[in-house]
């Protein structure tokens, strides 16, 4: 289960602070509502360790994560920048995410083909991150933090500029993770997303 127990956040002194209180449990997906600038991607950031708050705690299985760093929490992300290495090609991106020294086994690199068919990218493993549309980058992206199986997944508007084929196959993946015990929080403004992912919803 992940618990997030009065989270409190602001950027600077000036700004009112965001508070967030919410639980999740495993195998579930909670979507996170509310308009641009509510906090949806601050909570993502909150969660995976890239902002600091002022007070609160995020819990997973009952034991606190809030004071371990990105690397070390049982969370990976998907951001609405991709955040794709430019000089690396995708087979490369990919791999990274599995190993940092890029030491991969003959079956890793076999998950990475099959995980780029099942996301429509069969054949395009040596391609550059700059050959590829906003879409595909995408794909990747959200390939990358799947084949990492870490037990929390954060989405920051994951299938945004999909066409609706795409969109339906990559739904079913991520479905597919939950079965397997993935949970996920979703910041989402589409609504068909939020109501076939999520098991619940908080509003911000």
């Amino acid at each position: 289960m992940l618990e997030v127990r009065n989270l409190t956040f602001r950027y600077s002194p000036e700004h009112r602070p965001w508070t967030f209180d919410f639980r999740v449990d495993a195998g579930h997906c909670i979507a996170i509502n509310g308009p641009s600038g509510s906090g949806k991607s601050t909570l993502l950031g909150l969660l995976g360790g890239f902002l600091k708050p002022e007070s609160g705690d995020i819990l997973w299985n009952e034991e606190s994560i809030v004071t371990l760093s990105p690397w070390e929490r049982p969370i990976t992300s998907v951001f609405q920048e991709h955040n794709l290495f430019e000089h690396l090609n995708v087979e490369t991106n990919i791999g990274l995410g599995l190993h940092p020294g890029l030491k991969l086994t003959e079956p890793q690199k076999t998950e990475i083909a099959d995980g780029l068919a099942s996301v429509g990218l069969a054949g395009l493993g040596k391609r550059m991150p700059g050959e590829l549309s906003g879409g595909q980058r995408q794909r990747v992206a959200l390939l990358r933090a799947l084949l990492r199986k870490q037990p929390v997944l954060l989405l920051d508007e994951p299938l945004t500029g999909l066409d609706e084929d795409t969109r339906h196959t990559l739904r079913a993946l991520l479905l597919k993770e939950k079965l397997q015990g993935t949970t996920i929080v979703l910041a989402s403004h589409d609504e068909e997303d939020r109501r076939v992912l999520a098991d619940s919803q908080w509003n911000l």
